[in-house]
This record gives C-alpha cells, structure tokens and sequence, in this order.
C-alpha cells in the first residue's frame, strides 16, 4: 500500500508485510494443489475407468464369439453392462453380415476401425450433448469364422468425476491441516524473527544526544542498509551541529571586539555631548558598525560555503573568458572609490570549467576585497584568466602592495589569520571563504609573490569534462 492511499494515522507494519508475503502465496498454493490433486485424481480415476471399459468390451466379445449369437446377447452380459452404480453405460454390437444385432444406445462410431483380434481401442465421443468414454474392438464370430463382429461398449464421465472427487476430499483436510501448520509456524517465525531487533531498538532508546555510528553491532544483515543511511544521517547531523558551533564561536570571536567598541563610545558620547566628542565617537561608531557588518555577511559566506549543501551544488560549464570580466565590471566603483586601479587581462580561447556562477562570483569578490584593502591606495589590482599547464583553467588576481613574507604565505587561508603586516580592518575569512568555494569546484588555490611585490592568488579548476 502506498503513502497515498493508507489511511491517515495509520502506520505501515513489517510483521504485517512479511504475513502478508507468506500468508497470501501459501493459501494460493493449498488452491492450486487443490487443483493439482484434483486433476491427478480425475487422471487416476480414467485410468482405472479405462481399464475397466476395456475388460467389459473384451468380457463382452469373448461371451458373444464364443456362444454364439441368437439375435440378443446373452442375459449374464446385458446384466453385466447395464448395470452400472456411478453412472450409464451403453452398447451395441454389429455383425458385418447381418448389421446391428443389439443395442441399448446408439454410439458414434470410432473415426479409425481397430483390426481384428486387437486389443480395444479408446475414444471420446458424444451422444446426445453428453461426452462419452467409449470401447470399440473387432472380434470373429463363433458361428462364423468370416462374419466380424464389432462390439462398443460407452460410459457416461459421472463415475469418473465422482471417483476424483472422493479422492480430493480425502486429501484436502490432511493438506489443509499441514498448510494451517505451515502458516502456524509462519507467524511463529515472524513474529519471534523480529525480535532480533530488540536490542538494537533498546540500544538506540538508551541514546540522548549521541550521534555516533550505529555500527553492525547486533545488526541483521537485511537492515543494514538502513543502518548505515542513518549513520550517514548522524553524520550529516553532526556537521551541522559542528558547523553551528563554530558559527557560534566565530560569530563571538568577530563580533565581540567591535561589539564592545560600540558600546564604548555611546558611553562616550553620552558622558561628553560637545559637538568634537559626539562627531568622533559617531566616526567610530559607523566604523564599528561597517565592520561588524562586514564581519557577519563574511561569517555568513563562510557558513553557506562550508555547508553539507554546497557540496551538491549543481555545476554547469561556465568560460571564464566570458564571465569573469563582468564580474571584474561590478567592482569597478569599488575600486575607484578606494583608489586602486582594477583591470582584467585574458586571451582569445575559450577558459571553460565546471562551477556555479554565483559562487564564483562571491569567491571573485573576496579576492578583489582582500587585494584591494590590502594593497592600499594608488596601488593597481589586475584579474585574469590563464591556462594552467597541466591543461586546466586559472583564474588569477594579484596586486603590487606590500605583499606577504614568505613565513606566512602558507597560513594564508585559514580562518582568521591576518598576517602581521596587515592593515586593519580585515576579518581574515576573505581567503577561508575562497579555500572553501574553491573545494566545492575541485580547485586548488596557490599563495605566491606577485611580479610587482604583491600578493598573487591562483586558483587552478581541472579540465571540464565534455557533458
């Protein structure tokens, strides 16, 4: 039954399921050997009604050819085919000289004529919409050797039925006991199979806030499947709760100092409302306020970034010698409003690689927000698009600021580190961020000194597979 069409409340079973999938076959199989005996027994019962047929019309011919005929058979033989408790039979006896000598039915002739002397041929027949089990055989007749007699001997299919029929009810009660015994040990061993889930349910009970594997631990074999999709579930769950955690932690390290800052200076304000006190303390209250702005939108990126989800991202072949010079377009009053230069160099083919827009475009960003904060003012921030000789893709942005000293090129990266020259002002997620986008595309990220002195940060995407 489907979600759809159970009744509202009701709770799908698997004891119930598994009866149901033994239960149903097994009653079909009693029917259909039911039907099966039935057929054998009605298969027995012709034999054996054959056979009997055969030894009347043998009985039969060997009284009429042997004592001779008077034009009516013998009383001791219409006796013996006349009387018949389970049903009719019929007869009729012809001579090839003198024709039909007796009879109490008329029977459809045999299609083929049996040789003389042989043994009696079986046929179906019909008489009067009635089926018939007919005997036919040619025998010569006593009286004279050249005159052949022909003798049928034909019974209704009543005894036949009957006999097939007694045999099935004979059968059918000791099948009937040894099926309510099958399905007796059915329900027995489903419903005592089940409990070997017993344990695993009282050791899931006994959990709180444990998100731990299951394990195979006193696991069948059949629900591992299930286990196992819970244990991926579990640690699906605890990467949220981890990264609920470090949102947390990082949400207090980022705010806490601009946070209090703020309150300084309200207090400021209030303790001293000259108009050079109020302008000073609002000056730093809008900084603070940028930055605990740009503090959580960053944490908020790098929440997005590191989420479960993001790892399903739909990607789509994107030409970064396409798209990437729009995305340099939409910083270009950024940059002449901090007094940085900002250009975009690339070449004539085609730089296609697997990735979503958006996030290039949040990773772009964070690229050009660091090179720009941190190479200064009258300093020039170029963006381009490379081949990587390893046959990939490079997006590249690099400035000609004051750069990074080798010791700390390599901790470039890492969630709020800020090298020691630095100016102030940054979060030091910009570049977690990007780590982040870029493991979501397979890309790797270098840290390197740029030709002017600066910074340059190459992210390297593989070759696109043809889709």
């Amino acid at each position: 039954m489907s979600s759809r069409s159970r009744a509202p409340g009701a709770t799908p079973s698997l004891r119930g399921r598994l009866l149901t999938f033994l239960l149903v076959p097994v009653l079909l199989v009693l029917v259909g050997d039911a039907l099966l005996t039935y057929a054998g027994a009605l298969a027995y019962s012709n034999s054996i009604h054959d056979k009997d047929l055969s030894d009347s019309a043998v009985t039969l011919a060997t009284m009429e050819s042997s004592h001779g005929l008077a034009g009516d058979i013998a009383p001791q033989a219409r006796f013996l085919l006349e009387f018949d408790p389970d049903g009719r039979t019929f007869f009729t006896i012809d001579s090839s000289k003198r024709g039909r000598l007796d009879q109490n039915e008329d029977i459809p002739p045999n299609a083929t004529v049996p040789a003389v002397g042989a043994a009696p041929q079986l046929y179906d027949t019909m008489h009067r919409r009635r089926p018939l089990r007919a005997a036919v055989m040619r025998v010569p007749s006593a009286d004279d050797p050249s005159d052949i007699l022909t003798i049928q001997v034909a019974e209704t299919l009543k005894g036949r039925r009957q006999r097939a029929g007694e045999i099935l009810l004979l059968t059918v009660p000791l099948q009937s006991l040894l099926i309510l015994a099958i399905l007796c040990l059915v329900w027995f061993g489903v419903t005592h199979g089940l409990r070997v889930l017993d344990p695993l349910t009282a050791r899931l009970a006994r959990r709180e806030h444990d998100l731990g594997p299951i394990g195979d631990t006193d696991v069948p074999v059949e629900i591992l499947p299930l286990t196992r999709t819970i244990d991926g579930l579990f640690a699906r769950l605890r990467g949220v709760f981890v990264l609920q955690e470090r949102f947390i932690a990082d949400a207090a390290h980022q705010l806490r100092t601009p946070l209090a800052g703020l309150r300084m200076h309200v207090e400021r304000a209030q303790a001293n409302r000259s108009p050079e006190a109020m302008a000073d303390a609002f000056e730093h209250i809008e900084r603070l306020t940028a930055r605990a702005s740009r503090a959580s939108t960053q944490l908020l990126s790098l929440t997005r970034a590191q989420s479960p989800n993001s790892d399903h991202t739909p990607l789509m072949d994107i030409d970064l010698q396409k798209a990437v010079p729009g995305m340099v377009g939409q910083r270009i009053h950024d940059a002449i409003a901090a007094g940085v230069d900002l250009g975009f160099e690339g070449g004539d083919q085609p730089r296609v690689v697997r990735g979503d827009s958006l996030m290039l475009q949040e990773m772009l960003d964070n690229l050009i927000d660091n090179a720009i904060a941190h190479a200064g003012r009258g300093s020039s921030v170029t963006v381009s698009v490379a081949a990587d000789p390893a046959g990939g893709s490079q997006l590249i942005v690099e400035d000609n600021g004051p750069g990074v000293p080798d010791e700390w090129l390599s901790r470039l990266g890492e969630r709020f580190f800020r090298a020691p020259n630095a100016r102030e002002g940054g979060t030091g997620l910009g570049l977690a961020i990007v780590e982040r986008i870029a493991d979501v595309h397979a890309a790797n990220v270098r840290f390197a000194h740029a030709r002017g002195g600066g910074l340059r940060v190459e992210i390297v995407f593989p070759v696109a597979i043809e889709r």
